[in-house]
């Protein structure tokens, strides 16, 4: 998917996300996170408190597994 130059270590905060990637937008980001127990997503995201993370090698493996159908 599309990324750009900075490469993450480890979770992506998600108002962050876009500083990283361009893909998906802040809030297809936030749709996908609402609905992560529905669309496969959940074992890409992490709740720490309030603050949610996205472990990025995760949510691109799902990406691909879900393309590959």
């Amino acid at each position: 998917m599309s990324q750009t130059n900075k490469q993450p270590r480890g979770p992506v905060p998600v108002p962050l996300w876009n500083d990283y990637f361009d893909w998906p937008p802040p809030g297809g980001l936030r749709h996908i996170i609402f609905h992560a127990d529905s669309n496969g997503f959940e074992s890409a995201i992490k709740r720490v408190g309030r603050t949610v993370l996205i472990d990025p090698e995760k949510f691109w493996q799902i990406v691909d597994d879900q393309a590959a159908k």
